[in-house]
């Protein structure tokens, strides 16, 4: 094992630059792997803890992770297995056909998704847990490299708070159910490496890229990242001053012939350390050989240099700048895509910003703390109360201090102040967690902390300094209701054990007993894997208690999957999973293709054809649901539907165990003819918009009556509805509706804002859940209630368990019969064959076919048709793609390309155009160089650009 004594600079024999570098990549590469292990441990610990999922029942299903992100891997899965229906531009399974670019992008493109495909398809869960966990474990690797390149300082403690950073409570609370937002974890440290690079200019094309693949992995924490690596950049810039850069600024004296490993060298003496640099720090003559900065001394300017000004170090701005940009460049063709996408997406809740207190702000700090939409600051103790001694600790240069710690408490502040919550979050208020930008302020902290205990193990003094603040920060948070009942305990136990830590440390230099910093460095490890451990087992328990879980694939979704895959004919027909859902993405988790669907970027003209429709959803209007309607399935060609038993995970759901039954019906093809005429446009009735899609009349509406069995009337709405008053009670009066239908007729009810249930008072229809709310965070589907009795009489009862509104024209009565010739009059004059080759739609119409072409699939922007012709962008009917049919044409064909592509695709072409020509100057500057005479001194340094 490596010492982990301080033996002088001094001491170590000059070796070969090569091999001094490599030894400096060694104890970076000890750093990161010491973070990445406490990492993966306090996780493991962490979950066991709480028994979550794979080493307990309790499921890890959350919100989104179960809704959208797991199931997203499932549809990547099926891509990388060739099961898929679909490729990258375009999903079939989910929304009757949706852009799935913009959709990769945000949720699949990071570098991690595709060890998906390494798992059994239905272990997708572990797989997803497995990712998460080796995500955080190399945001800890990254930070770890990044604190060894910052400054120089003991291995182990550098890899110890790259894990404190990768372990921060935005992590533990509320990234470690968003997989997609952990590439920004990454991102972080990993920006500012190549800020470090720019600014030494080296590395230009290796930053480049890695500034590419960060804004691919997920641009929405790229962006948060990157204003927080800027921050960082100019902080160095600044405060810092590397000597790399003050001697690239400044430039030796005139008729000066020393070297830049002079000037560092004075610059060592010019700001010695209050310790020594361990040998693993440093190389030949005292520098660390693989940043160009002196290993024991504080980056400044050089002795012999002018003093350059802050303007000509702000001018240095440019290098990082121009990486960042050509790094952008070059992913523009998924962030514009994503970008247009947004644009085109069903515009979801609008959130004003509230400041939270600053106790429950304070209280997050602690170990243990929770809550959903406060920022989650936590570090474990030892790194907090390390950052905390920064501005105390007087070995370390005055400058570094104050502006170190300035810039942490301007950080801070920024996130109560909503002009600088906006800039954060690309001026939208998020849904949900309102504090996303949490890890760049936790970032900080661990970078202070690394300040304070690289140049010097802070004293009693700093010690007490330090404890201050924590006290202070602890009694403002004292009535929080977000502390844990053993946050404080805990927290005062990781203050006491970096003490005995430090005094070990001191005492182990004093008498040259290595083995006591070894016991120093496991009491510190060791309260920082059960801090973060504990944390996240509170998290783990907390989450379940305040968020909508799902239960993890199961034989329900096995036996789904089975009987789709028996179903299955598309593009023929389709085949939904079914009312029924287990997850907001049931298709991309078992097969099939349906209306179902949840993203952030659902399309807009999705949601509202739905619901015109009848269609429900929730998360407001961007989870769309399947709907269970005998006309929308011959509109959308939907040849097989499962009927599942109610999921039994859900706790409100009855249990009615059974099978899995498909039921099979013949349907028009997925692209159908209508007649010549002016185009329709949907009403305010459900019903009659179905009727309208279908090109038939197949519904009566008849008029009803609502009233409680105590009362006589009920409130009107101004639509001509009822209102329905909660019932607090099982005593409280039901509500009763009355109409009047042919018999036989299939009876449906509308009630888009109607929370209760709903059956046939007779009893010979089943009971409907309906879930909707006034005002709308989630609209309730249509549903079957039963058959029109041979008297005619509609006779439903209402339990409200919320209550809501009930429309005019609420009840529908399909005939059946006219549906039927309806369809076979769609399918006389639908197209004789249909492929779907990728994002290509092509079919044969009946010859002298005039009117409109239907495709079956909402007019998502993007899609461009042609009928005999060139091609055009798709026209719309009521919602769907068709295409203007003249008689002429027996060809329809329909391609889709995501907007945005095109412009993203030339801003790559010119970022990589500009790496190719960084690229060619530097070997020109190279072979221009090996031709210079002898005598002449050769600009090294330039071969840095």
């Amino acid at each position: 094992m490596p010492s982990l004594t301080m033996p002088r600079a001094d001491a170590i024999p000059r070796q070969d630059e090569a091999k001094s570098e490599s030894s400096f990549r060694g104890v970076r590469a000890r750093a990161a792997g010491l973070a990445a292990l406490l990492t993966m441990i306090s996780l493991v610990f962490g979950d066991a803890l709480a028994r979550s999922f794979p080493f307990g029942s309790r499921t890890r299903n959350v919100n989104d992770l179960g809704n959208q992100f797991v199931p997203y891997h499932a549809h990547l899965w099926d891509m990388l297995h060739g099961e898929a229906d679909g490729d990258v531009l375009v999903n079939w399974q989910s929304g009757y056909g949706s852009s799935f670019l913009p959709d990769l992008g945000t949720y699949l493109t990071s570098p991690f998704a595709v060890l998906v495909g390494l798992f059994p398809r239905d272990e997708i869960d572990l797989a997803v847990y497995v990712i998460s966990v080796l995500k955080i474990a190399t945001a800890g690797a990254v930070m770890a490299w990044l604190l060894r390149t910052v400054r120089t300082g003991p291995w182990w403690v550098a890899g110890a708070l790259g894990a404190s950073y990768a372990l921060c409570g935005w992590t533990l609370a509320t990234a470690v159910y968003n997989p997609m937002w952990l590439d920004g974890l990454i991102a972080l440290p990993l920006l500012c490496l190549v800020g470090e690079w720019a600014l030494a200019r080296r590395r230009t094309i290796t930053g480049a890229l890695l500034v590419a693949v960060a804004w691919m992995a997920n641009f929405y924490t790229a962006y948060m990242a990157t204003i927080g690596a800027a921050l960082f950049v100019i902080a160095r810039l600044a405060i810092d001053r590397p000597a790399h850069v003050v001697t690239a600024v400044a430039g030796p004296p005139r008729g000066s012939t020393r070297t830049t490993a002079d000037a560092e060298r004075e610059t060592a003496a010019e700001h010695p350390a209050t310790e020594p640099a361990t040998a693993d720090d440093a190389g030949p003559d005292g520098v660390d050989s693989d940043r160009g900065t002196p290993a024991a001394g504080l980056a400044g300017s050089p002795a012999s240099a002018p003093r350059p000004s802050a303007l000509r170090l702000l001018g240095e701005l440019w290098r990082p700048l121009v990486t960042l940009l050509l790094g952008v460049g070059l992913a523009a063709p998924l962030v514009s895509v994503i970008y247009a996408g947004t644009g085109e997406a069903y515009p979801g809740r609008d959130t004003e910003f509230v400041a939270e207190p600053w106790q429950d702000v304070f209280a997050r700090l602690l170990p243990g703390g929770y809550g959903y939409n406060s920022p989650s600051l936590y570090v474990d103790t030892v790194a907090l109360l390390l950052a905390l001694t920064l501005p105390f600790n007087t070995a370390v240069p005055r400058r570094v201090r104050y502006g170190w710690s300035a810039l942490v408490v301007a950080v801070l502040l920024s996130f109560q102040w909503k002009p600088t919550h906006l800039a954060w979050h690309a001026f939208t208020t998020p849904n949900g967690s309102q504090f996303r930008q949490t890890f760049v302020l936790c970032a900080l902290l661990v970078i202070a902390a690394w300040l304070s205990l690289a140049h010097a193990r802070p004293t009693w003094r700093a010690l007490l300094g330090g404890g201050g603040v924590l006290a202070a920060l602890t009694l403002t948070a004292r009535d929080s209701q977000l502390l844990y009942a053993w946050s404080v305990p805990i927290m005062l136990a990781g203050a006491a054990t970096l003490a005995l830590a430090l005094a070990l440390w001191r005492f182990a230099d004093a008498r040259r007993r290595p083995v006591l910093v070894v016991l120093a460095a496991v009491l510190l490890v060791g309260m920082q894997v059960g801090q973060s451990a504990a944390t996240l087992a509170v998290s783990d328990r907390k989450r379940l208690a305040h968020m909508d879980d799902y239960a993890p694939w199961g034989e329900r979704q096995r036996e789904q999957r089975a009987a789709i895959q028996a179903a299955d004919g598309w593009p023929a027909y389709r085949t939904e999973p079914g009312r029924q859902q287990t997850v907001g993405n049931d298709p991309m988790m078992v097969g099939g293709q349906g209306a179902q669907y949840y993203s952030s970027l659902t399309s807009d003209v999705l949601s509202r054809t739905m619901t015109a429709l009848g269609g429900g959803w929730t998360s407001g209007g961007r989870s769309v649901q399947s709907l269970d309607n005998p006309v929308t399935d011959v509109i959308f060609s939907v040849g097989a539907r499962l009927y599942s038993p109610p999921d039994p995970h859900q706790r409100w759901n009855p249990r009615h165990p059974g099978p899995v039954v498909t039921v099979r019906q013949k349907v028009p093809p997925l692209v159908t003819v209508r007649p010549p005429g002016p185009r329709p446009a949907y009403g305010s009735s459900a019903y009659r918009n179905q009727e309208l899609l279908l090109g038939a009349r197949v519904y009566d509406v008849p008029s009803y009556t609502l009233h409680l069995t105590d009362r006589p009337q009920l409130p009107r709405t101004r639509d001509g509805g009822y209102r329905v008053p909660a019932r607090h009670r099982a005593a409280d009066p039901t509500a009763q509706v009355k109409a009047v239908c042919r018999p036989g007729s299939s009876v449906f009810l509308w009630a888009p804002r109607y929370w209760g249930k709903a059956d046939l008072r007779d009893g010979r229809g089943p009971q409907a859940d309906f879930r909707g709310d006034y005002p709308p965070k989630r609209s309730a589907a249509m549903q079957e209630l039963g058959r029109t009795p041979a008297n005619g009489q509609v006779r439903i009862t209402l339990t409200a368990l919320r209550g809501g509104s009930v429309p005019k024209g609420a009840i529908g009565c399909l005939d059946r019969g006219k549906l039927k010739a309806a369809a076979d009059r769609l399918t006389g004059r639908g197209a004789t064959d249909v492929s779907v080759d990728g994002a290509t739609v092509r079919a044969t119409v009946p010859a002298g076919s005039r009117g409109t072409a239907v495709v079956a699939m909402p007019n998502i922007k993007g899609w461009e048709c042609a009928a005999g012709g060139s091609a055009r962008p798709a026209t719309s009917y009521l919602g769907l793609v068709s295409v203007p049919l003249d008689g002429k044409a027996t060809t329809v064909s329909c391609t889709f390309q995501p907007p945005g592509l095109r412009g993203g695709a030339a801003a790559a072409g010119l970022a990589l155009l500009g790496l190719v020509s960084i690229g060619a100057w530097r070997a020109w500057r190279a072979r221009q160089t090996g031709r210079a005479p002898a005598g002449r001194p050769s600009t090294s340094a330039a071969s840095h650009d």
